[in-house]
Protein backbone atom coordinates (compact mmCIF):
# COMPACT_ATOMS: atom_id res chain seq x y z
CA UNK A 1 0.00 0.00 0.00
CA UNK A 2 2.86 2.38 0.81
CA UNK A 3 4.42 1.75 -2.62
CA UNK A 4 1.11 2.46 -4.37
CA UNK A 5 0.62 5.62 -2.31
CA UNK A 6 4.12 6.73 -3.30
CA UNK A 7 3.31 6.16 -6.98
CA UNK A 8 -0.17 7.72 -6.85
CA UNK A 9 1.40 10.79 -5.24
CA UNK A 10 2.87 11.63 -8.67
CA UNK A 11 -0.50 11.37 -10.45
CA UNK A 12 -3.51 9.34 -9.36
CA UNK A 13 -4.17 8.34 -13.00
CA UNK A 14 -0.93 6.35 -13.09
CA UNK A 15 -2.33 3.86 -10.59
CA UNK A 16 -4.73 2.29 -13.11
CA UNK A 17 -1.89 1.51 -15.51
CA UNK A 18 0.42 -0.15 -13.03
CA UNK A 19 -2.53 -2.09 -11.60
CA UNK A 20 -3.42 -3.30 -15.13
CA UNK A 21 0.16 -4.47 -15.71
CA UNK A 22 0.21 -6.15 -12.31
CA UNK A 23 -3.11 -7.95 -12.82
CA UNK A 24 -2.22 -8.99 -16.38
CA UNK A 25 1.14 -10.59 -15.66
CA UNK A 26 0.07 -12.07 -12.33
CA UNK A 27 -2.82 -13.79 -14.14
CA UNK A 28 -0.60 -14.89 -17.03
CA UNK A 29 1.96 -16.26 -14.59
CA UNK A 30 -0.67 -18.23 -12.67
CA UNK A 31 -2.10 -19.63 -15.92
CA UNK A 32 1.37 -20.60 -17.15
CA UNK A 33 1.91 -22.47 -13.90
CA UNK A 34 -1.07 -24.73 -14.65
CA UNK A 35 -0.73 -24.97 -18.42
CA UNK A 36 1.40 -27.73 -19.98
CA UNK A 37 0.36 -27.41 -23.63
CA UNK A 38 3.14 -25.55 -25.48
CA UNK A 39 0.80 -23.84 -27.94
CA UNK A 40 -1.39 -22.47 -25.16
CA UNK A 41 1.67 -21.38 -23.20
CA UNK A 42 2.83 -19.38 -26.22
CA UNK A 43 -0.60 -17.77 -26.48
CA UNK A 44 -0.43 -16.75 -22.82
CA UNK A 45 3.02 -15.26 -23.28
CA UNK A 46 1.81 -13.45 -26.38
CA UNK A 47 -1.03 -11.91 -24.36
CA UNK A 48 1.48 -10.62 -21.81
CA UNK A 49 3.72 -9.18 -24.53
CA UNK A 50 0.78 -7.64 -26.38
CA UNK A 51 -0.78 -6.08 -23.29
CA UNK A 52 2.43 -4.65 -21.86
CA UNK A 53 3.89 -3.38 -25.12
CA UNK A 54 0.55 -1.89 -26.20
CA UNK A 55 0.30 0.16 -23.01
CA UNK A 56 3.95 1.21 -23.24
CA UNK A 57 3.66 1.97 -26.95
CA UNK A 58 0.54 4.10 -26.60
CA UNK A 59 1.53 6.17 -23.59
CA UNK A 60 5.18 6.62 -24.50
CA UNK A 61 5.33 6.51 -28.30
CA UNK A 62 1.92 7.66 -29.58
CA UNK A 63 3.02 11.18 -30.53
CA UNK A 64 6.39 9.91 -31.81
CA UNK A 65 4.84 7.55 -34.35
CA UNK A 66 2.08 9.97 -35.36
CA UNK A 67 4.57 12.79 -35.94
CA UNK A 68 6.94 10.47 -37.84
CA UNK A 69 4.16 9.30 -40.16
CA UNK A 70 3.03 12.89 -40.74
CA UNK A 71 6.55 13.90 -41.76
CA UNK A 72 6.74 10.90 -44.10
CA UNK A 73 3.37 11.64 -45.70
CA UNK A 74 4.15 15.33 -46.11
CA UNK A 75 7.47 14.46 -47.79
CA UNK A 76 5.47 12.39 -50.30
CA UNK A 77 3.14 15.31 -50.95
CA UNK A 78 0.19 13.85 -49.05
CA UNK A 79 -1.67 16.24 -46.79
CA UNK A 80 -3.19 14.32 -43.91
CA UNK A 81 -4.41 15.36 -40.49
CA UNK A 82 -3.76 13.49 -37.27
CA UNK A 83 -5.94 13.09 -34.20
CA UNK A 84 -5.21 15.57 -31.45
CA UNK A 85 -4.74 13.64 -28.24
CA UNK A 86 -2.98 14.73 -25.08
CA UNK A 87 -1.20 11.64 -23.79
CA UNK A 88 0.71 11.93 -20.52
CA UNK A 89 3.81 9.83 -19.88
CA UNK A 90 3.41 7.80 -16.66
CA UNK A 91 6.46 7.99 -14.42
CA UNK A 92 8.59 4.83 -14.52
CA UNK A 93 6.45 3.02 -17.11
CA UNK A 94 9.48 1.84 -19.11
CA UNK A 95 11.08 0.36 -15.99
CA UNK A 96 8.12 -1.48 -14.51
CA UNK A 97 6.95 -2.72 -17.93
CA UNK A 98 10.31 -4.38 -18.60
CA UNK A 99 10.40 -5.75 -15.06
CA UNK A 100 6.93 -7.26 -15.42
CA UNK A 101 7.73 -8.69 -18.85
CA UNK A 102 10.82 -10.41 -17.47
CA UNK A 103 8.59 -12.18 -14.92
CA UNK A 104 6.21 -13.52 -17.59
CA UNK A 105 9.07 -14.66 -19.81
CA UNK A 106 10.91 -16.35 -16.92
CA UNK A 107 7.74 -18.20 -15.87
CA UNK A 108 7.19 -19.24 -19.50
CA UNK A 109 10.77 -20.52 -19.69
CA UNK A 110 10.22 -22.32 -16.35
CA UNK A 111 13.15 -20.49 -14.77
CA UNK A 112 10.98 -19.44 -11.84
CA UNK A 113 7.73 -20.60 -10.34
CA UNK A 114 4.70 -18.32 -10.66
CA UNK A 115 3.97 -16.12 -7.65
CA UNK A 116 0.80 -17.25 -5.88
CA UNK A 117 0.28 -14.22 -3.66
CA UNK A 118 -1.13 -11.29 -5.64
CA UNK A 119 0.06 -8.74 -3.08
CA UNK A 120 3.62 -10.08 -3.21
CA UNK A 121 3.61 -9.67 -6.98
CA UNK A 122 2.09 -6.19 -6.70
CA UNK A 123 4.89 -5.22 -4.31
CA UNK A 124 7.50 -6.72 -6.67
CA UNK A 125 6.28 -4.41 -9.43
CA UNK A 126 5.68 -1.30 -7.32
CA UNK A 127 8.55 -1.49 -4.77
CA UNK A 128 9.00 2.25 -4.39
CA UNK A 129 12.81 2.61 -4.02
CA UNK A 130 13.35 1.37 -7.58
CA UNK A 131 9.93 1.97 -9.15
CA UNK A 132 10.54 5.35 -10.77
CA UNK A 133 13.98 4.87 -12.38
CA UNK A 134 15.18 1.36 -11.67
CA UNK A 135 17.25 -0.68 -11.38
CA UNK A 136 15.22 -3.25 -13.35
CA UNK A 137 15.24 -6.29 -11.06
CA UNK A 138 14.29 -9.81 -12.11
CA UNK A 139 11.67 -11.70 -10.13
CA UNK A 140 14.10 -14.45 -9.12
CA UNK A 141 16.13 -11.84 -7.22
CA UNK A 142 13.51 -9.44 -5.85
CA UNK A 143 10.55 -11.69 -5.00
CA UNK A 144 12.49 -13.89 -2.52
CA UNK A 145 13.94 -10.76 -0.89
CA UNK A 146 10.47 -9.25 -0.45
CA UNK A 147 9.17 -12.44 1.16
CA UNK A 148 11.77 -12.34 3.91
CA UNK A 149 10.54 -11.27 7.34
CA UNK A 150 11.78 -7.78 8.19
CA UNK A 151 14.24 -7.73 11.09
CA UNK A 152 15.97 -4.56 12.26
CA UNK A 153 18.94 -6.60 13.46
CA UNK A 154 19.68 -7.64 9.88
CA UNK A 155 19.40 -4.17 8.37
CA UNK A 156 22.82 -2.78 7.23
CA UNK A 157 22.00 0.68 8.58
CA UNK A 158 25.44 2.15 8.03
CA UNK A 159 25.68 1.04 4.42
CA UNK A 160 22.14 2.20 3.65
CA UNK A 161 22.59 5.68 5.12
CA UNK A 162 25.98 6.02 3.45
CA UNK A 163 24.56 5.17 0.02
CA UNK A 164 21.64 7.57 0.41
CA UNK A 165 23.95 10.43 1.41
CA UNK A 166 26.38 9.55 -1.38
CA UNK A 167 23.55 9.59 -3.90
CA UNK A 168 22.40 13.03 -2.79
CA UNK A 169 25.97 14.33 -3.04
CA UNK A 170 26.29 13.02 -6.59
CA UNK A 171 22.99 14.67 -7.48
CA UNK A 172 23.05 17.98 -5.58
CA UNK A 173 26.78 18.72 -5.43
CA UNK A 174 27.97 17.40 -8.79
CA UNK A 175 25.17 16.78 -11.31
CA UNK A 176 23.03 19.85 -10.61
CA UNK A 177 25.99 22.20 -10.42
CA UNK A 178 27.76 21.04 -13.57
CA UNK A 179 24.44 21.01 -15.45
CA UNK A 180 24.67 24.83 -15.61
CA UNK A 181 27.47 24.39 -18.14
CA UNK A 182 25.91 21.60 -20.19
CA UNK A 183 22.44 23.20 -20.25
CA UNK A 184 23.79 26.47 -21.62
CA UNK A 185 26.02 24.73 -24.17
CA UNK A 186 23.22 22.55 -25.54
CA UNK A 187 20.72 25.41 -25.55
CA UNK A 188 22.93 27.62 -27.74
CA UNK A 189 25.13 25.23 -29.79
CA UNK A 190 25.62 27.73 -32.64
CA UNK A 191 26.52 30.66 -30.39
CA UNK A 192 29.17 29.14 -28.12
CA UNK A 193 32.87 28.70 -28.79
CA UNK A 194 34.52 25.37 -29.55
CA UNK A 195 36.12 25.42 -26.09
CA UNK A 196 32.70 25.90 -24.47
CA UNK A 197 31.28 23.06 -26.61
CA UNK A 198 33.94 20.62 -25.40
CA UNK A 199 33.28 21.68 -21.81
CA UNK A 200 29.60 21.02 -22.51
CA UNK A 201 30.29 17.50 -23.81
CA UNK A 202 32.38 16.53 -20.79
CA UNK A 203 30.00 18.26 -18.37
CA UNK A 204 26.98 16.35 -19.62
CA UNK A 205 28.91 13.07 -19.50
CA UNK A 206 29.63 13.74 -15.82
CA UNK A 207 26.11 15.06 -15.17
CA UNK A 208 24.21 12.07 -16.52
CA UNK A 209 26.47 9.61 -14.71
CA UNK A 210 26.25 11.36 -11.33
CA UNK A 211 22.54 12.05 -11.75
CA UNK A 212 21.55 8.49 -12.66
CA UNK A 213 24.03 6.64 -10.44
CA UNK A 214 23.11 9.05 -7.64
CA UNK A 215 19.47 8.02 -7.91
CA UNK A 216 20.53 4.37 -8.00
CA UNK A 217 22.59 4.83 -4.82
CA UNK A 218 19.57 6.39 -3.09
CA UNK A 219 17.32 3.56 -4.31
CA UNK A 220 19.73 0.83 -3.18
CA UNK A 221 20.32 2.57 0.17
CA UNK A 222 16.58 3.02 0.78
CA UNK A 223 15.94 -0.63 -0.07
CA UNK A 224 18.68 -1.68 2.35
CA UNK A 225 16.92 0.18 5.15
CA UNK A 226 13.85 -1.93 4.31
CA UNK A 227 15.89 -5.12 4.46
CA UNK A 228 16.14 -5.63 0.68
CA UNK A 229 19.47 -5.68 -1.16
CA UNK A 230 19.25 -4.55 -4.79
CA UNK A 231 22.08 -5.28 -7.25
CA UNK A 232 24.38 -2.45 -8.26
CA UNK A 233 23.66 -0.66 -11.51
CA UNK A 234 26.98 1.08 -12.21
CA UNK A 235 30.61 -0.01 -11.99
CA UNK A 236 32.77 3.01 -12.86
CA UNK A 237 31.63 3.07 -16.52
CA UNK A 238 34.11 5.72 -17.60
CA UNK A 239 36.97 3.34 -16.80
CA UNK A 240 35.73 0.87 -19.42
CA UNK A 241 38.43 -0.65 -21.61
CA UNK A 242 36.09 -1.36 -24.55
CA UNK A 243 32.60 -0.58 -25.78
CA UNK A 244 31.32 -3.95 -24.61
CA UNK A 245 32.97 -3.33 -21.23
CA UNK A 246 31.18 0.02 -21.02
CA UNK A 247 27.82 -1.74 -21.31
CA UNK A 248 28.86 -4.17 -18.59
CA UNK A 249 29.38 -1.15 -16.35
CA UNK A 250 26.66 1.32 -17.41
CA UNK A 251 22.98 0.79 -16.49
CA UNK A 252 23.80 -2.84 -15.80
CA UNK A 253 20.21 -3.89 -15.16
CA UNK A 254 19.01 -2.62 -18.57
CA UNK A 255 22.03 -4.16 -20.32
CA UNK A 256 21.29 -7.50 -18.65
CA UNK A 257 17.60 -7.27 -19.64
CA UNK A 258 18.42 -6.52 -23.27
CA UNK A 259 20.94 -9.38 -23.31
CA UNK A 260 18.69 -12.00 -21.67
CA UNK A 261 15.35 -11.12 -23.28
CA UNK A 262 16.33 -9.73 -26.68
CA UNK A 263 19.93 -10.38 -27.78
CA UNK A 264 20.13 -14.05 -26.73
CA UNK A 265 16.64 -14.99 -28.08
CA UNK A 266 17.63 -13.41 -31.41
CA UNK A 267 20.57 -15.83 -31.52
CA UNK A 268 23.22 -13.84 -29.67
CA UNK A 269 26.68 -14.64 -30.98
CA UNK A 270 26.01 -18.34 -31.49
CA UNK A 271 25.53 -18.16 -35.25
CA UNK A 272 27.48 -16.45 -38.06
CA UNK A 273 29.26 -13.16 -37.74
CA UNK A 274 26.67 -11.31 -39.84
CA UNK A 275 23.79 -12.55 -37.65
CA UNK A 276 25.71 -11.53 -34.53
CA UNK A 277 26.22 -8.04 -35.94
CA UNK A 278 22.53 -7.82 -36.82
CA UNK A 279 21.56 -8.90 -33.31
CA UNK A 280 23.84 -6.28 -31.76
CA UNK A 281 22.40 -3.52 -33.94
CA UNK A 282 18.78 -4.50 -33.29
CA UNK A 283 19.38 -4.78 -29.55
CA UNK A 284 21.01 -1.37 -29.29
CA UNK A 285 18.42 0.24 -31.58
CA UNK A 286 15.61 -0.95 -29.32
CA UNK A 287 17.67 -0.01 -26.27
CA UNK A 288 17.91 3.52 -27.63
CA UNK A 289 14.19 3.66 -28.38
CA UNK A 290 13.43 2.41 -24.85
CA UNK A 291 14.96 5.62 -23.50
CA UNK A 292 12.54 7.93 -25.23
CA UNK A 293 10.24 8.73 -28.14
CA UNK A 294 12.75 10.56 -30.28
CA UNK A 295 14.85 9.77 -33.34
CA UNK A 296 17.83 11.13 -31.41
CA UNK A 297 17.55 8.23 -28.96
CA UNK A 298 17.28 5.80 -31.88
CA UNK A 299 20.43 7.29 -33.44
CA UNK A 300 22.20 7.13 -30.07
CA UNK A 301 21.37 3.43 -29.76
CA UNK A 302 22.27 2.77 -33.40
CA UNK A 303 25.69 4.41 -33.01
CA UNK A 304 26.45 2.31 -29.94
CA UNK A 305 25.40 -0.74 -31.94
CA UNK A 306 27.75 0.24 -34.78
CA UNK A 307 30.62 0.75 -32.33
CA UNK A 308 29.99 -2.68 -30.77
CA UNK A 309 29.84 -4.31 -34.23
CA UNK A 310 33.06 -2.64 -35.39
CA UNK A 311 34.82 -3.59 -32.17
CA UNK A 312 33.77 -7.24 -32.46
CA UNK A 313 34.69 -7.39 -36.15
CA UNK A 314 38.08 -5.76 -35.55
CA UNK A 315 39.03 -8.07 -32.70
CA UNK A 316 37.84 -11.17 -34.58
CA UNK A 317 39.37 -10.29 -37.93
CA UNK A 318 42.49 -8.25 -37.33
CA UNK A 319 45.64 -9.65 -35.75
CA UNK A 320 46.89 -7.04 -33.33
CA UNK A 321 48.91 -7.15 -30.10
CA UNK A 322 45.96 -6.27 -27.84
CA UNK A 323 46.90 -8.75 -25.15
CA UNK A 324 50.67 -8.50 -25.29
CA UNK A 325 52.12 -7.62 -21.91
CA UNK A 326 54.63 -5.25 -23.44
CA UNK A 327 55.03 -1.50 -23.45
CA UNK A 328 53.58 -1.39 -26.96
CA UNK A 329 50.63 -3.62 -26.04
CA UNK A 330 49.83 -1.61 -22.91
CA UNK A 331 50.13 1.61 -24.90
CA UNK A 332 47.67 0.35 -27.53
CA UNK A 333 45.18 -0.69 -24.85
CA UNK A 334 45.46 2.69 -23.15
CA UNK A 335 44.93 4.61 -26.39
CA UNK A 336 41.95 2.44 -27.23
CA UNK A 337 40.49 3.04 -23.76
CA UNK A 338 40.78 6.81 -24.32
CA UNK A 339 39.15 6.36 -27.73
CA UNK A 340 36.25 4.42 -26.18
CA UNK A 341 35.50 7.07 -23.56
CA UNK A 342 35.82 9.85 -26.14
CA UNK A 343 33.31 8.11 -28.43
CA UNK A 344 30.91 7.49 -25.53
CA UNK A 345 31.03 11.18 -24.60
CA UNK A 346 30.49 12.31 -28.20
CA UNK A 347 27.55 9.96 -28.75
CA UNK A 348 25.91 11.49 -25.65
CA UNK A 349 25.36 14.57 -27.86
CA UNK A 350 22.47 12.82 -29.61
CA UNK A 351 21.12 11.69 -26.24
CA UNK A 352 21.15 15.23 -24.81
CA UNK A 353 20.11 17.31 -27.83
CA UNK A 354 16.39 17.76 -28.30
CA UNK A 355 16.55 17.60 -32.11
CA UNK A 356 18.73 16.05 -34.79
CA UNK A 357 19.52 19.50 -36.20
CA UNK A 358 20.64 20.59 -32.74
CA UNK A 359 23.01 17.61 -32.58
CA UNK A 360 24.54 18.47 -35.96
CA UNK A 361 24.95 22.11 -34.93
CA UNK A 362 26.75 20.98 -31.78
CA UNK A 363 29.14 18.73 -33.75
CA UNK A 364 29.93 21.60 -36.12
CA UNK A 365 30.84 23.84 -33.19
CA UNK A 366 33.00 21.08 -31.72
CA UNK A 367 35.15 20.50 -34.78
CA UNK A 368 35.12 23.76 -36.78
CA UNK A 369 37.12 25.79 -34.21
CA UNK A 370 34.57 28.55 -33.83
CA UNK A 371 34.73 31.70 -31.76
CA UNK A 372 31.68 32.52 -29.70
CA UNK A 373 30.38 32.80 -26.17
CA UNK A 374 33.02 31.65 -23.70
CA UNK A 375 32.25 30.03 -20.33
CA UNK A 376 32.41 32.41 -17.40
CA UNK A 377 35.19 32.17 -14.84
CA UNK A 378 32.71 30.69 -12.35
CA UNK A 379 31.69 28.02 -14.86
CA UNK A 380 35.31 27.10 -15.58
CA UNK A 381 36.09 27.00 -11.86
CA UNK A 382 33.15 24.67 -11.18
CA UNK A 383 34.03 22.49 -14.16
CA UNK A 384 37.69 21.89 -13.34
CA UNK A 385 36.98 21.45 -9.62
CA UNK A 386 34.34 18.80 -10.33
CA UNK A 387 36.51 17.17 -13.00
CA UNK A 388 39.42 16.89 -10.56
CA UNK A 389 37.09 15.44 -7.93
CA UNK A 390 35.72 12.90 -10.44
CA UNK A 391 39.21 11.81 -11.49
CA UNK A 392 40.23 11.37 -7.83
CA UNK A 393 37.02 9.49 -6.95
CA UNK A 394 37.42 7.23 -9.99
CA UNK A 395 41.04 6.48 -9.07
CA UNK A 396 39.98 5.55 -5.53
CA UNK A 397 37.18 3.39 -6.92
CA UNK A 398 39.54 1.54 -9.25
CA UNK A 399 42.03 1.00 -6.45
CA UNK A 400 39.31 -0.42 -4.25
CA UNK A 401 38.07 -2.60 -7.12
CA UNK A 402 41.50 -4.12 -7.76
CA UNK A 403 43.21 -4.01 -4.37
CA UNK A 404 42.06 -6.03 -1.38
CA UNK A 405 44.45 -4.12 0.88
CA UNK A 406 42.95 -0.78 -0.16
CA UNK A 407 39.44 -2.14 0.39
CA UNK A 408 40.35 -3.40 3.88
CA UNK A 409 41.88 -0.01 4.73
CA UNK A 410 38.62 1.72 3.83
CA UNK A 411 36.58 -0.78 5.84
CA UNK A 412 38.78 -0.24 8.90
CA UNK A 413 38.06 3.48 8.95
CA UNK A 414 35.07 4.25 11.09
CA UNK A 415 31.89 4.59 9.01
CA UNK A 416 31.00 7.84 10.76
CA UNK A 417 34.04 9.48 9.13
CA UNK A 418 32.61 8.80 5.67
CA UNK A 419 29.10 9.73 6.81
CA UNK A 420 30.38 13.05 8.14
CA UNK A 421 32.21 13.91 4.91
CA UNK A 422 29.24 12.90 2.79
CA UNK A 423 26.72 14.80 4.92
CA UNK A 424 28.99 17.85 4.86
CA UNK A 425 29.23 17.65 1.08
CA UNK A 426 25.46 17.31 0.80
CA UNK A 427 24.81 20.33 3.04
CA UNK A 428 27.32 22.44 1.11
CA UNK A 429 25.73 21.33 -2.15
CA UNK A 430 22.22 22.21 -1.00
CA UNK A 431 23.33 25.60 0.29
CA UNK A 432 25.26 26.50 -2.85
CA UNK A 433 22.90 25.02 -5.43
CA UNK A 434 20.50 27.66 -6.70
CA UNK A 435 18.02 25.25 -8.30
CA UNK A 436 17.32 21.61 -7.56
CA UNK A 437 16.45 19.68 -10.71
CA UNK A 438 14.51 16.44 -11.14
CA UNK A 439 16.48 13.28 -11.86
CA UNK A 440 17.12 12.89 -15.59
CA UNK A 441 15.86 9.32 -15.82
CA UNK A 442 12.47 10.20 -14.32
CA UNK A 443 11.29 10.98 -17.87
CA UNK A 444 12.09 7.46 -19.08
Amino acid sequence: MVSYYFYLFWDYRFGALIFFTTALDYSVGRALGFQRDLRKRKILLFLSLLGNLSVLGFFKYFHFFIDSFLVLFHSLGWRVSAPTLKVILPVGISFYTFQSLSYSIDVYRRRIRPERNFFHYALFLSFFPQLVAGPIISAKILLPALRNTFNWDNVPLREGVWLILLGFVKKAVIADRISVISDFAYQFPESISTFFAWLGVISYSIQIYCDFSGYTDIAIGSALLLGVRLPENFKLPYTATSFSDFWRRWHISLSAWLRDYLYVPLGGNRITGFITYRNLLLTMLLGGLWHGASWNFVIWGFLHGVLLVLERWFRDSVSFPWKEDSVFGRGIRFLYQVFVILCVCLVWIFFRSKTFSGSIAFFKTLFLLRDGIEPTYTMQNHFFTILLFMVLATWIGKREESSEAFSRFRENLHWSFFAFLTALGFIVGVVLTVETKPFLYFVF
